[in-house]
C-alpha cells in the first residue's frame, strides 16, 4: 500500500502563486509515476501533472507554462508550483501515485486539498 499526504492548498488572489506539496510513505520503492490532477464542483477529475522516475513530466495544456511538478525520490515527494494562478484553476487538488503490482499498474490518491483563486 501506498498512503499519499498533500499540503499546500488555500486561498489565494488571481494572479498568485501557491506550492502544493505531497508525500509518500509505505510501499514507496515500486512507485514509476507521481502526479497531481484536479477536481472543480460539477466536473470530472482532470490530469494536471505528471512525473516519472526518469524526470520525464506531462501537463495538462491549461497549466502549461504556469506549472512545474518537481520530485524529491530521496523524500517520496512530489511538488507542484502553480504561479499566474485564474480563478478557473480553482478546485480539489488530489495526489496521484502509481506503481506495478503483481504486472498490473495500481493507482492510489490523496484525501485532496483545496485551491480557491479569487477574482
Amino acid at each position: 500500500q501506498v498512503q499519499l499526504v498533500e499540503s499546500g492548498g488555500g486561498l489565494v488572489q488571481a494572479g498568485g502563486s501557491l506550492r502544493l506539496s505531497c508525500a509518500a510513505s509505505g510501499s514507496t520503492f515500486s512507485i514509476n509515476t507521481m502526479g497531481w490532477y484536479r477536481q472543480a464542483p460539477g466536473k470530472q477529475r482532470e490530469l494536471v501533472a505528471t512525473i516519472n522516475n526518469g524526470g520525464s513530466t506531462n501537463y495538462a495544456d491549461s497549466v502549461k507554462g504556469r506549472c512545474t511538478i518537481s520530485r524529491d525520490n530521496a523524500k517520496n515527494t512530489v511538488y507542484l508550483q502553480m504561479n499566474s494562478l485564474k480563478p478557473e484553476d480553482t478546485a480539489d487538488y488530489y495526489c496521484n501515485a502509481r506503481r506495478a503490482r503483481a504486472g498490473a499498474w495500481v493507482d492510489y490518491w490523496g484525501q485532496g486539498t483545496q485551491v480557491t483563486v479569487s477574482s
